[in-house]
């Protein structure tokens, strides 16, 4: 019996010390750049990236932080010249999710422009109390107010929806065009991820891809190391916890208010869809009602089909800023 007592007594302080580990709020944690890379508008903070970075990429895009607040940086990338493009990427990835993408766009024409959400990527940590979607659409439109974006084509995929077109609702004049990804703009939005915490999400999202091997080791480092290397892995979780499951949820008032900016949108649009999305495959006709003007392409992609169909969303980004120049 007192071996039994004892071995329980192990138990419940492994599950407090654990419960403790995953509820901490975290801490700021600001990253440090070095040097400076100069736009048409002033200089920004370098931020030289890591050769596993590097590798995704090629030596064109520019890599710096918008402090948006003080010690609160969102880590920028930057290629092309042309009509602005803002990239929205969702959880738990970064800016990089768009690399595919890009590698199909007329570079000479536009410039693409790729944040990476607070808390995510190589942007700088926060508090998991600090992760709500106020906090999230203001910094992204910092972000765009700083680099003085006055015209932007616009795409945007999981919390990159409501974090981009939240943003750009805050500077209504902005958006000249969009192409929309598995997402969603309406409360409430589908419940909460399951996330098993003592495992990497990073390396489990395989499965809601439409082709599991799209999910490949270099992009779990890409999107899993700057996060887990940080010291403050709290954004995955907090952001999930961001999605709505009522109207008394703290984001469902920011929702409503881009619900508002969506209804009264006249651009061009068009929808490109992940048909094998577990989570959001089967919300394509809320989205169609938002945009019933919208062009579709149903794709065989999952949730992150920016890794599995690029050249369809780069194909129909290329339409809409070809009707936003032409006008």
């Amino acid at each position: 019996m007192k071996k039994f007592i004892k071995v329980i007594s192990i138990i419940i302080v492994i599950c407090f010390v654990f419960v403790i580990f995953i509820t901490r709020d975290g801490e700021v944690i600001t990253p440090i750049g070095e040097g400076v890379v100069s736009l048409d508008i002033g200089d920004f903070e370098a931020f030289p990236l890591p050769d596993y970075a590097l590798n995704m990429i090629n030596s064109d895009y520019k890599s710096y932080f918008v402090e948006v607040e003080p010690g609160i940086k969102v880590h920028v990338l930057d290629v092309g010249k042309g009509l602005p493009v803002f990239l929205m990427h969702g959880n738990p990835t970064s800016g990089f999710l768009y690399r595919k993408v890009v590698d199909n766009l007329p570079l000479d024409k536009v410039r693409v422009i790729m944040p990476t959400s607070v808390g995510l990527g190589f942007s700088s940590k926060v508090p998991a109390s600090q992760h709500t979607l106020d906090n999230h659409i203001r910094w992204i439109n910092e972000t765009l107010n700083q680099l003085q974006i006055t015209e932007v084509v616009y795409a945007g995929q999981d919390w990159g929806g409501p974090i981009g077109m939240g943003a750009l609702a805050l500077s209504p004049d902005v958006l000249k065009g969009a192409v929309i990804l598995n997402t969603g703009f309406n409360a409430p939005v589908v419940g909460e991820f399951i996330l098993e915490v003592v495992f990497s999400i990073f390396e489990r999202l395989g499965g809601v891809q439409g082709d599991p091997t799209s999910w490949s080791e270099d992009v779990v480092e890409i999107y899993g190391r700057p996060v887990y290397e940080s010291g403050n892995a709290k954004a995955p979780l907090a952001l999930m916890r961001m999605v709505t499951d009522g109207p008394d949820h703290p984001s469902t008032p920011a929702l409503r208010m881009i619900e508002r900016y969506v209804e009264e949108l006249d651009i061009p649009a068009e929808i490109v869809w992940g048909m094998k999305d577990p989570i959001l495959a089967k919300t394509l006709p809320i989205m169609k009602d938002n945009f019933p003007e919208a062009p579709v392409t149903e794709t065989s992609a999952g949730h992150f089909l920016q890794e599995e169909v690029p050249t369809e969303i780069a194909e129909a980004l290329v339409r809409v800023i070809n009707k936003v120049t032409n006008k």
